[in-house]
């Protein structure tokens, strides 16, 4: 399977401002691109790069007074399966995990540990340990969350989505990250592309999405407790603690986003 991917992004600024843009396919999907996903701008810009310290590809420009466009265009080969499901993946005793996974069971910004880790216990502790927990609680966050592209805002934390009930596929992810950890299970949060190939018509208009990955028997696997069942062409942009390590755009002064559109589309 071929898929175009690509996105244009607009902005009005009233002054100069700088902006951190990661918008760059995840490294470990850079052998199947067609082509450098390179990012360009109009007016050009000087840009200059960098890898964070999860290892995420970001970009840097200065945005001029008056209007920028960020865009990007790249094909990428993709073997067309669905998520991978591994039921009998094992939880690892929190003494036995690798240390680079042990900052993922910490709270952060958006997943507060603290508040829901009674919560969890009380609603996850009779579930499977593994894989069986990590599906309980997609499950659990799928059912008890309402999704709605009018419920978006940008400071909502786990918590927050748990008590409201209502989110974006961010929100979904954030209490499926901060209940996994509740339960002693690294968690991650994730962005990218995620097509609607597979799934019946009439699409909505693309956007970029937001899952989790879980670390089960050795491995970081796929859960998406906003749509919670495998699907197909999912292409990773960035992982952090939560969504405020990975951003799409950081701008450093006032802005308006005046236009935005994503592209994932498969190619027959």
């Amino acid at each position: 399977m071929r898929i175009q991917l690509g996105y244009d992004l607009t902005y009005d600024c009233p002054q100069p401002t700088p902006m951190v843009l990661m918008l760059n396919v995840h490294y470990s999907r850079a052998s199947d691109l067609e082509a450098p996903d390179y990012l360009t701008t109009t007016p050009r810009l000087p840009i200059t790069a960098y890898r964070d310290s999860f290892g995420n590809w970001c970009n840097r420009i200065v945005a001029p007074a008056g209007r920028t466009r960020i865009s990007g265009r790249t094909v990428i080969r993709d073997t067309g399966a669905h998520d991978p499901v591994y039921p009998n993946a094992r939880q690892h005793a929190v003494q036995d995990l690798p240390q680079e996974t042990l900052m993922f069971l910490l709270g952060s910004r958006y997943c507060e540990t603290d508040k829901l880790s009674e919560i969890a216990w009380n609603l996850f502790h009779t579930a499977p340990m593994g894989w069986g927990r990590v599906q309980a609680i997609c499950d659990f966050v799928h059912s008890h969350i309402s999704f709605g592209y009018e419920h978006a805002r940008p400071t909502r934390t786990a918590y927050e989505a748990f008590v409201e009930r209502r989110g974006v596929c961010r929100d979904f992810a954030h209490l499926g990250v901060a209940l996994c950890r509740a339960m002693n299970i690294p968690a991650r949060y994730c962005t990218g592309y995620l097509s609607d190939i597979g799934t019946p018509k009439p699409w909505s208009a693309m956007d970029f999405a937001g899952w989790f990955e879980a670390y089960l028997d050795g491995a970081w696997h796929t859960f998406d407790p906003r749509n919670n069942v495998p699907r197909q062409g999912r292409i990773l942009i960035a992982y952090g603690r939560d969504a405020v390590d990975v951003p799409l755009t950081n701008t450093f002064g006032p802005n308006t986003l005046a236009e935005f559109s994503v592209i994932t589309d498969e190619i027959p």
